[in-house]
C-alpha cells in the first residue's frame, strides 16, 4: 500500500532498509559506513531470505583472491559474460553497474567487516570466462547471511525482526518512510529520509507467476516465502517503471524427494542428465537455470544427474552435497549396469548414452545438442541423483538507474532505492539469460551501491 506522510507518532531513522537478506544487509552496512542512522525491517524472526537457501556464490572480478590463484579477470569481462548469456537482452545499465561494483563490494566486506571470502576452485560455471565465484568457507548462503547480520549488528545497524513492511509512505515525489505490522497485529511507522527496498521478488505469489511466468507455475518453489511481491505491489501502486517481469532463475537439479540443491559442478565437469528412458535430452552445459523447464518437461518432471567419483569429490566442497550424500540422495555403483539397476533406469540405454558421451569427451567433438565435454570421460565409481526442476527467484522488478534509484516514467525518485530481487536484475526476460550467480551479484553489488547512494 502507498500512503501519504507517516503519522507524527512515527519513529525516525535516516534510512530504512526493507529486507535483511544479503542485499538489505549489504545496503545497511554501506550506508552505515557513511555515518547514516540505519534501521532494517525484516518480516521473519531471523534474517535469512532467499540468500540462506542459495549456495552463497558471488561472482566478482579483479579481486585479490583471483590474483592469488593466478586468475586473470576484470569487470569488462564479467559485463561481457552477463550480456552474452542474456543474448544482449539484460538491462545494460544494471549489468554494467553490478559488474563494476561486485569486486569492490566483496573486497570491502572482507576488509571492513571480516567476511572470510574464498575463491571457489576446481571448475568454472557455465557462461563465465574465469573462476570468479566468491563464497564463505562453508559454501552456503546461510553462512553468508549470518556473517552479514553479525557485521551489521557490530556496525550499529538496528535490525527489527518480526516486522513485516506493508506501507510505503510518500510525501509528494519523495519517499518518507515505511509502515510495518507485527505478528500480533500491532502497526508501527518509521519516518525516514531515504528508503531502500530489498524485499526480494514475487516467486511466492502464484497470481503474479500465472500472469508473468506461467511456465513455472507448477515448478517446485525453492525460494523463500518472503518473495511475496511486495516491491512489485508498491511499484504498481506508485506508477514506477517495471522491467523484465518474465525473467527468473530456475534450477534443474534439486534432489527428489530430499529437496536438496545439487551443485551444477557435477554437470560442468562432464556429468549429464538423463530422463526415465536413460537418454539425454538437452545441452546441460548451457546453464542450470534454463535446465529447470527442460527437466520439468520430462516424464514425471524428473531426471537423473549422472556423474562419477571424480566429480563427487569436487562437489563435496559444498555443504548441500555432503548433506545429500548423508541423507542417501546420491546413488553410487561400481559399474554402469549396477548404477542403472539402483536408479531403476534401462541398463542398455544408459550404457549407450554414457558410451556416446565418453567418445565425445575423448575425441573433443560436439554432440547432437552442441555440447563439448571438458575433462576425462566418466569412470568408475559412477554416481547419480534423482532431481526435479525448481524456481528459485524472479529476476524482474522495479526499474532502477545505475545508483539503484527507482525510476518512474524514466525519472529517478530521488530518495527511493531498490536492489536485489526487488529490482530488475541483469538476466533479461527469460530463464536462459540467467548467468550463474546473477542473483547474489545484484544483491551484493547493487545493495552496496544502493546503501552508499542512499546515505549520500
Amino acid at each position: 500500500m502507498i500512503a501519504a506522510s507517516p503519522p507524527e507518532s512515527a519513529a525516525t531513522a535516516e534510512i530504512v532498509v526493507v529486507g535483511a537478506g544479503a542485499c538489505g544487509l549489504t545496503a545497511a552496512l554501506a550506508a552505515r559506513a557513511k555515518g547514516a542512522d540505519v534501521v532494517v525491517v525484516e518480516r521473519d524472526r531471523v534474517p535469512a531470505g532467499s540468500t540462506a537457501l542459495s549456495a552463497g556464490l558471488i561472482p566478482a572480478a579483479a579481486t585479490r583472491w583471483q590474483a592469488a590463484a593466478g586468475v586473470s579477470d576484470d569487470a569488462d569481462t564479467l559485463f561481457a559474460d552477463i550480456m552474452a548469456k542474456s543474448k544482449n537482452t539484460a538491462d545494460r545499465v544494471i549489468a554494467r553497474a553490478a559488474a563494476d561494483a561486485a569486486g569492490p563490494a566483496v573486497t570491502w566486506l572482507a576488509d571492513a567487516h571480516g567476511l572470510p571470502f574464498e575463491l571457489v576452485d576446481g571448475f568454472v560455471y557455465p557462461g563465465h570466462s574465469a573462476r570468479r565465484m566468491h563464497a564463505m568457507p562453508e559454501r552456503t548462503g546461510a553462512a553468508l547471511v549470518d556473517r552479514l547480520r553479525a557485521a551489521a549488528e557490530a556496525a550499529g545497524v538496528t535490525i527489527l525482526t518480526n516486522a513485516r513492511a506493508e506501507t510505503l509512505y510518500m510525501d509528494g515525489e519523495r519517499a518518507a518512510g515505511v509502515g510495518i505490522a507485527r505478528p500480533d497485529g500491532e502497526e508501527e511507522a518509521i519516518a525516514a529520509r531515504a528508503v531502500v527496498v530489498a524485499s526480494n521478488g514475487y516467486g511466492g505469489d502464484k497470481a503474479r507467476l500465472a500472469r508473468h511466468i506461467p511456465e513455472v507455475l507448477d515448478a517446485l518453489w525453492f525460494g523463500h516465502d518472503g518473495n511475496d511481491g511486495l516491491a512489485l505491489a508498491w511499484g504498481e501502486a506508485l506508477g514506477a517503471d517495471l522491467e523484465h517481469l518474465s525473467g527468473h532463475q530456475g534450477h534443474g537439479s534439486v534432489a527428489v524427494p530430499h529437496g536438496i540443491l545439487i551443485t551444477w559442478a557435477v554437470i560442468t565437469g562432464g556429468g549429464v542428465q538423463v530422463d526415465a528412458t536413460g537418454h539425454r535430452f538437452s545441452n546441460e552445459a548451457e546453464g542450470y537455470s534454463e535446465q529447470a523447464a527442460r527437466v520439468l518437461a520430462r516424464p514425471g518432471g524428473l531426471a537423473w544427474s549422472v556423474f562419477d567419483g571424480r566429480l563427487a569429490a569436487v562437489a563435496r566442497q559444498f555443504e548441500d552435497f555432503r548433506r545429500a550424500e548423508a541423507e542417501g540422495a546420491i546413488i553410487t555403483a561400481p559399474t554402469v549396469a549396477d548404477l542403472a539397476a539402483r536408479a531403476g533406469l534401462p541398463a542398455d540405454a544408459l550404457a549407450a548414452t554414457l558410451a556416446a558421451v565418453a567418445a565425445h569427451a575423448r575425441d573433443g567433438t560436439a554432440d547432437a545438442f552442441g555440447r563439448t565435454f571438458a575433462g576425462p570421460p566418466l569412470a568408475a565409481p559412477f554416481a547419480a541423483v534423482k532431481v526435479t526442476g525448481a524456481l528459485f527467484h524472479t529476476q524482474g522488478g522495479l526499474a532502477t538507474d545505475a545508483r539503484a534509484r527507482v525510476l518512474r516514467r524514466g525519472v529517478p525518485v530521488a530518495n527511493l532505492f531498490a536492489a536485489g530481487g526487488a529490482a530488475v536484475g541483469c538476466s533479461g526476460p527469460s530463464a536462459a539469460g540467467y548467468l550463474s550467480g546473477n542473483g547474489l551479484l545484484t544483491a551484493v553489488a547493487m545493495g552496496y551501491v544502493a546503501g552508499g547512494a542512499a546515505a549520500a
